[in-house]
């Protein structure tokens, strides 16, 4: 039986008043994303091999979540679904077509100043708000300084990152994306009679992999760039001084008076893979092992700062990925750069369980209970209504807010998850869809279409380097694929009427839910339309001139090392 929504309504304002020595006063909230992590990567999820001891150190002083669920496969539409608690359909962040996020930073789509972040509904509660590390969300819009897609136009106080995500062109000697996009380019029918026009795409493509560099790997600093093209290797440890500065201004200007958000957006382990010279070789794992000891690393420094600033007994933090880890990752070297999905199928791009069943832990001593493993299915987006209650912001009411609040879950004030059913798609199709049926423990997940993995034994795309969602790329299923991820966690085998007698009668539950959900889409602008997200020079952002390459002097202000390894 769930709870009144007045009893809800005063556990949690007794909760806010009764937060160990700070009671009285709204909580913090620390929020670390790390970019393409595989569940499997981390100690606490079952890893034997790479040592992870900060974040294991997390899950054992708080809440490990089992079952926790990227609202999407992919960067973009999942970082917009975790900041709105919304599914990234109902903000136009998801594709129709092939390319399901921003490659150029010079693009005109991004999430929408329309939407509500939680940075923005905390921000009007007098919160402190920061994201440093990567946005990925867009940046321009009509020209090269409206930044209307900017953090700072979404209830971001305080950015200092990347705008796009961490590719293999910026990082020297890994190559380029850009030759993946090559491949599809179909050579064979300009060249009947157009040997011309070939010559000229092959030209133009070559001058754009030797701009690519400079003009999309650059960092911010709030509006402004300050290094264009940056040097990746120290990044992760420039990222986390950044973080404990702003830790540290924030005690030193408010003295812990005024709440804070940080978002803390890591650009590893996404590849072009890198690790600085304290963490190289230190893993069994290769270059992607000590990426994530660096990641670990970084964990171990912010949450020694809020115990050092003693802000640490009235912060909530919670540390997750983005979606699951991108096993075709390969070198040019051909060393496997990708992560690990554990006892999951697939990895990122797909629905299956290995690309959107990602970690979650959260951590508040003295509210949170230490050690407390959860295996009911949440989703990323429930930190946005977590969020805003405990801020005492009102949950939006004039849209559709996907998540649910974590609290009472967390809390052990309720047993079952609000998620009877979970909406999985991939780009804007609708692959699958998760039900988890009042009074039962069975967790029946139908698939509609899944991809065609290559080579045929394998659980990845490693033919077109990422699995996509629309034909001839994947496989339509009528019925739908079964399964009941409480008995076969691993997807393995496919249910049926034989072995299922209620097969057809949860798929016809599912059906009914699929168009009540359907009911719930209104239309919006496509933000991530080809239109949208094709290059344009008006909206390059140029710390110099094109002329230069948009070159700019690295930002020494940022330069440091670790303090120390753990």
């Amino acid at each position: 039986m769930k709870p009144l929504p007045w009893i809800r309504c005063t556990l949690g304002l007794l909760l806010l008043c009764t937060a160990g020595a700070d009671s009285g006063r709204k909580p913090n909230f620390v929020f670390m994303m790390v970019d393409d992590l595989g569940i499997g990567d981390l100690g606490c999820y079952g890893n034997t091999t790479l040592r992870t001891p900060n974040v294991d150190r997390l899950a054992l002083e708080g809440v490990k979540l089992t079952q926790h669920i990227a609202a999407a496969p992919l960067c973009t539409p999942s970082r917009a679904a975790f900041l709105t608690g919304r599914y990234p359909i109902r903000s136009g962040m998801v594709a129709h077509g092939r390319m399901g996020v921003f490659l150029f930073s010079a693009s005109s789509g991004g999430l929408p100043q329309e939407e509500i972040t939680f940075a923005k509904a905390v921000k009007e509660q007098g919160y402190s708000t920061a994201v440093i590390g990567k946005w990925h969300l867009g940046l321009n819009c009509e020209d090269s300084a409206d930044h209307c897609h900017h953090p700072n136009s979404l209830g971001f106080d305080y950015f200092y990152g990347t705008i796009m995500t961490h590719l293999r062109d910026c990082q020297p000697g890994h190559g380029s994306v850009l030759y993946f996009v090559h491949a599809y380019i179909p050579y064979k029918a300009l060249m009947f009679g157009f040997l011309v026009l070939v010559g000229v795409v092959v030209s133009l493509f070559g001058v754009l992999v030797y701009t690519f560099p400079n003009l999309n790997c650059f960092v911010m600093r709030g509006a402004e760039i300050v290094e264009q093209p940056y040097t990746s290797e120290n990044l992760t440890q420039r990222m986390t001084s950044e973080a404990i500065e702003f830790l540290e201004r924030y005690v030193s200007a408010f003295h812990s008076k005024r709440p804070f958000l940080l978002f803390f957006s890591f650009l590893q382990v996404h590849t072009g893979l890198f690790a600085s010279r304290l963490f190289r070789g230190r893993s069994q794992h290769g270059l992607y092992g000590d990426a994530v000891m660096e990641v670990d690393w970084s964990v171990g420094q912010i949450m020694h700062t809020l115990e050092r600033l003693n802000l640490k007994e009235n912060t909530l933090v919670y540390m997750t990925s983005d979606q699951g880890p991108h096993l075709e990752e390969i070198s040019i070297h051909g060393e496997m750069h990708g992560g690990y999905s554990g006892i999951y199928k697939a990895g990122k791009s797909t629905n299956w369980e290995g690309g959107i069943r990602i970690p979650g832990i959260l951590h508040w001593p003295g509210v949170l209970p230490a050690g407390k493993v959860i295996d009911e299915p949440t989703s990323n987006m429930d930190i946005f209504p977590t969020v805003l209650n405990l801020a005492g912001a009102s949950i939006p009411s004039d849209r559709v807010i996907d998540g649910h609040d974590l609290l009472p879950l967390l809390q052990g004030q309720v047993e079952r998850s609000e998620h009877e059913f979970m909406f999985h798609y991939c780009n804007a199709q609708l692959n699958a869809v998760r039900w988890h049926p009042p009074n039962s423990n069975a967790i029946w997940k139908a698939f509609f279409f899944t991809p065609d993995f290559y080579p045929e034994n394998s659980s990845a795309c490693f033919h077109t380097h990422i699995c996509f969602c629309i034909k001839p790329y994947v496989t339509f299923h009528d019925p739908p694929l079964l399964y009941d991820l409480s008995k076969d966690p691993s997807e393995s085998t496919p249910l049926s009427p034989d072995t299922e007698p209620q097969f057809y009668s949860v798929l016809e539950v599912i059906q009914a839910a699929v168009s009540r959900h359907a009911q719930s889409l209104k239309p919006v602008p496509v933000q991530v339309s080809p239109l949208q997200i094709v290059w344009k020079p008006w909206l390059q952002p140029c710390c110099s001139s094109l002329s230069q390459l948009c070159t700019c002097e690295q930002d020494h202000q940022i330069e440091n090392s670790p303090k120390n390894e753990n």
